[in-house]
Protein backbone atom coordinates (compact mmCIF):
# COMPACT_ATOMS: atom_id res chain seq x y z
CA UNK A 1 0.00 0.00 0.00
CA UNK A 2 1.29 3.43 -0.89
CA UNK A 3 1.02 5.83 2.00
CA UNK A 4 1.64 9.26 0.53
CA UNK A 5 -0.01 11.25 -2.22
CA UNK A 6 3.43 11.75 -3.82
CA UNK A 7 3.47 8.02 -4.69
CA UNK A 8 -0.06 8.05 -6.13
CA UNK A 9 0.06 8.29 -9.92
CA UNK A 10 -2.03 10.98 -11.58
CA UNK A 11 -4.11 8.28 -13.25
CA UNK A 12 -5.35 7.05 -9.87
CA UNK A 13 -6.10 10.61 -8.78
CA UNK A 14 -8.24 11.06 -11.91
CA UNK A 15 -9.99 7.72 -11.36
CA UNK A 16 -10.70 8.50 -7.69
CA UNK A 17 -12.14 11.91 -8.54
CA UNK A 18 -14.40 10.48 -11.27
CA UNK A 19 -15.60 7.67 -8.98
CA UNK A 20 -16.25 10.13 -6.15
CA UNK A 21 -18.23 12.40 -8.49
CA UNK A 22 -20.32 9.45 -9.68
CA UNK A 23 -20.87 8.30 -6.10
CA UNK A 24 -21.84 11.75 -4.90
CA UNK A 25 -24.28 12.19 -7.78
CA UNK A 26 -25.88 8.79 -7.11
CA UNK A 27 -26.14 9.61 -3.40
CA UNK A 28 -27.75 12.99 -4.09
CA UNK A 29 -30.15 11.57 -6.66
CA UNK A 30 -31.13 8.73 -4.31
CA UNK A 31 -31.71 11.24 -1.54
CA UNK A 32 -33.77 13.41 -3.86
CA UNK A 33 -35.99 10.47 -4.84
CA UNK A 34 -36.34 9.59 -1.16
CA UNK A 35 -37.43 13.11 -0.22
CA UNK A 36 -39.83 13.27 -3.17
CA UNK A 37 -41.26 9.91 -2.10
CA UNK A 38 -41.90 11.18 1.43
CA UNK A 39 -43.36 14.58 0.53
CA UNK A 40 -45.07 13.63 -2.74
CA UNK A 41 -47.49 11.02 -3.90
CA UNK A 42 -45.51 8.46 -5.90
CA UNK A 43 -47.36 6.32 -8.42
CA UNK A 44 -45.63 3.23 -7.03
CA UNK A 45 -44.42 3.63 -3.44
CA UNK A 46 -42.43 0.39 -3.33
CA UNK A 47 -40.53 1.21 -6.52
CA UNK A 48 -39.81 4.74 -5.32
CA UNK A 49 -38.41 3.46 -2.04
CA UNK A 50 -36.32 0.85 -3.87
CA UNK A 51 -34.90 3.43 -6.29
CA UNK A 52 -34.09 5.81 -3.44
CA UNK A 53 -32.42 3.05 -1.44
CA UNK A 54 -30.45 1.80 -4.42
CA UNK A 55 -29.25 5.32 -5.19
CA UNK A 56 -28.16 6.05 -1.63
CA UNK A 57 -26.53 2.65 -1.11
CA UNK A 58 -24.90 2.63 -4.55
CA UNK A 59 -23.61 6.16 -4.07
CA UNK A 60 -22.17 5.34 -0.66
CA UNK A 61 -20.46 2.23 -2.04
CA UNK A 62 -19.00 4.20 -4.96
CA UNK A 63 -17.63 6.77 -2.52
CA UNK A 64 -16.04 3.93 -0.53
CA UNK A 65 -14.44 2.53 -3.69
CA UNK A 66 -13.24 6.03 -4.65
CA UNK A 67 -11.63 6.29 -1.21
CA UNK A 68 -9.93 2.92 -1.81
CA UNK A 69 -8.57 4.09 -5.16
CA UNK A 70 -7.41 7.37 -3.57
CA UNK A 71 -5.61 5.37 -0.86
CA UNK A 72 -4.11 3.08 -3.55
CA UNK A 73 -5.70 -0.02 -2.02
CA UNK A 74 -5.50 -3.08 -4.23
CA UNK A 75 -9.06 -4.29 -3.52
CA UNK A 76 -10.57 -1.11 -4.97
CA UNK A 77 -9.57 -1.71 -8.59
CA UNK A 78 -11.98 -4.58 -9.26
CA UNK A 79 -15.17 -2.87 -8.08
CA UNK A 80 -14.10 0.39 -9.74
CA UNK A 81 -13.57 -1.27 -13.12
CA UNK A 82 -16.75 -3.37 -12.92
CA UNK A 83 -18.82 -0.31 -12.02
CA UNK A 84 -17.54 1.56 -15.07
CA UNK A 85 -18.14 -1.43 -17.36
CA UNK A 86 -21.76 -1.53 -16.16
CA UNK A 87 -22.08 2.23 -16.65
CA UNK A 88 -21.21 2.02 -20.35
CA UNK A 89 -24.36 0.16 -21.54
CA UNK A 90 -26.50 2.36 -19.30
CA UNK A 91 -24.97 5.45 -20.92
CA UNK A 92 -25.43 4.03 -24.40
CA UNK A 93 -29.06 3.27 -23.62
CA UNK A 94 -29.57 6.84 -22.40
CA UNK A 95 -27.99 8.22 -25.57
CA UNK A 96 -30.12 5.95 -27.77
CA UNK A 97 -33.24 7.24 -26.03
CA UNK A 98 -32.15 10.84 -26.74
CA UNK A 99 -31.28 11.59 -23.11
CA UNK A 100 -27.97 13.14 -24.09
CA UNK A 101 -27.73 15.29 -20.97
CA UNK A 102 -27.32 12.15 -18.87
CA UNK A 103 -25.83 9.71 -21.37
CA UNK A 104 -22.94 11.77 -22.73
CA UNK A 105 -21.52 12.77 -19.31
CA UNK A 106 -21.92 9.20 -18.04
CA UNK A 107 -20.16 7.60 -21.01
CA UNK A 108 -17.41 10.22 -20.79
CA UNK A 109 -16.91 9.64 -17.06
CA UNK A 110 -16.91 5.85 -17.46
CA UNK A 111 -14.41 5.99 -20.33
CA UNK A 112 -12.09 8.37 -18.45
CA UNK A 113 -12.25 6.24 -15.30
CA UNK A 114 -11.60 3.01 -17.21
CA UNK A 115 -8.61 4.45 -19.05
CA UNK A 116 -7.23 5.82 -15.78
CA UNK A 117 -7.79 2.59 -13.84
CA UNK A 118 -6.28 0.39 -16.56
CA UNK A 119 -3.30 2.64 -17.27
CA UNK A 120 0.11 1.05 -16.69
CA UNK A 121 0.91 3.51 -13.87
CA UNK A 122 -2.30 2.55 -12.06
CA UNK A 123 -1.66 -1.15 -12.54
CA UNK A 124 1.88 -0.80 -11.20
CA UNK A 125 0.74 1.24 -8.17
CA UNK A 126 -2.11 -1.10 -7.27
CA UNK A 127 -0.61 -4.45 -8.18
CA UNK A 128 3.12 -3.94 -7.86
CA UNK A 129 5.70 -4.65 -10.54
CA UNK A 130 5.08 -8.40 -10.64
CA UNK A 131 1.37 -8.24 -9.82
CA UNK A 132 1.92 -10.38 -6.72
CA UNK A 133 1.55 -7.67 -4.12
Amino acid sequence: MISSSVDRPATLTVAAVVLAAEGLLALVMGGYVGVETVIGKPTDLVTSIAVAGFGVLGGALLLWVAWGVWQVLRWSRGPAVVTQIFALPVAISLIQSAQYGFGVPLITAAAVALVALLAPASTHALMGEDGAR
